[in-house]
């Protein structure tokens, strides 16, 4: 029997591959190695082939795409409740290609290596600016304990800090201020990587023409750009600007029943990064709408009226969100209407 839908458990090493044929009939159990996988499906029949959207899934759904495969990534929330029995590599390659193949599944874009590589940029970013803050509130939690108090914000530890392990009046052992030095230069060093990765993204974002177009709405820059490119993809793949901002979590959740509607506070799904991404974003537009004498003929600037600036801030992402599945997906070019100019950053 032709196998018409395939699911893979993807691991490190061993891989398991279940395959049902056109009436839904298992017709294929199997266990691969990792240097089997290539030629295995080299020779195989094409097929749908569905995969959960873990380490490595986008990197075998370009291999196997390129040998003539239909590949569908499926979130591993979407799957989970497909798993019929006790949890394994079977049993879970089994529930892939069930989810694969129901009609309303949601999948989730395949990237390209461009896409990963600028995506790598933004995570170690990110890592660099989190463990900066946390080495800013160490050494802020460790004057505090010889009671010398630092502001809070990065840039009062580099000014502030050098200050006071060099004045002898303080009473500091001359241990702790050879420590806090050494402290203070390692976060002098995490700065410099974050500026280093930063100047990357900016790269790239230059080099992009949807990075640069994105680039053109309110409340959007460089950064927040090239990572919506990135993880986007196929802005075609979602059906509206809508279910982008759903599937970013910029939408309330929904508590209904009886026929009564009750919206909850935003739904928080997707990527966290991106959305806060466009919240800060929007903050900024928002700060900038505000200094504006005509911020209440603007959009924002009426949203402001009767909103609270955090409330006015998500909307304003969600916006966005929609501006930017817009332009990508019809490939269009950001008009500023005279109505939302006052929105402007």
């Amino acid at each position: 029997m032709k196998v018409t839908t395939a699911g893979i458990d993807l691991a490190k090493n061993v891989f398991q591959v279940h395959g049902v044929d056109e009436h839904g009939k298992t017709v294929l159990k199997k266990q691969l190695k990792r240097e089997q996988m290539a030629l295995f499906f080299a020779n195989f029949p094409t097929c749908l082939i569905g995969m959960e959207a873990c380490g490595s899934a986008h990197h075998w759904a370009r291999k196997l795409q390129l040998l003539g495969h239909t590949v569908r990534l499926v979130a591993p929330q979407f799957v989970k409740p497909y798993v019929k029995t006790n949890k394994n590599d079977a049993a879970d390659a089994e529930a892939i290609c069930e989810a694969v193949g129901r009609p309303n599944m949601r999948f989730v874009p395949v990237k390209n290596v461009e896409q990963q590589a600028v995506l790598a940029l933004h995570r170690v970013r990110q890592g660099f600016i989190k463990a900066r803050t946390a080495q800013a509130n160490q050494i802020r939690g460790l004057l505090a304990e010889f009671g010398l108090i630092v502001p809070q914000g990065i840039g009062h530890i580099a000014g502030r800090v050098p200050e006071l392990i060099e004045d002898a009046s303080n009473e500091l052992p001359g241990s702790f201020r050879m420590l806090v030095a050494h402290l203070v230069d390692h976060l002098k060093v995490l700065d410099t990587h974050v500026l280093d990765l930063e100047a990357k993204i900016k790269a790239w974002h230059r080099e992009s023409e949807l990075s640069r177009r994105l680039e053109q709405i309110p409340g959007i820059g460089p950064v927040t750009a090239s990572a919506m490119v990135a993880t986007i993809g196929d802005a075609k793949a979602f059906e509206s600007g809508r279910q982008l901002a759903a599937w970013m979590g910029l939408v309330p959740r929904q508590h209904s029943t009886g026929g009564k509607a009750k919206l909850l506070g935003i739904s928080k799904r997707g990527d966290t990064y991106l959305r806060m991404l466009l919240i800060h974003g929007a903050r900024s537009a928002i700060l900038a709408a505000q200094r504006k004498a005509t911020k209440e003929d603007s959009w924002v600037g009426k949203l402001l009226l009767r909103r609270n600036p955090n409330v006015a801030a998500v909307a304003l992402a969600n916006k966005n969100a929609r501006v930017v599945w817009a332009l990508l997906a019809k490939d269009r070019t950001y008009r500023v209407e005279p109505a939302t100019m006052a929105a402007g950053a």
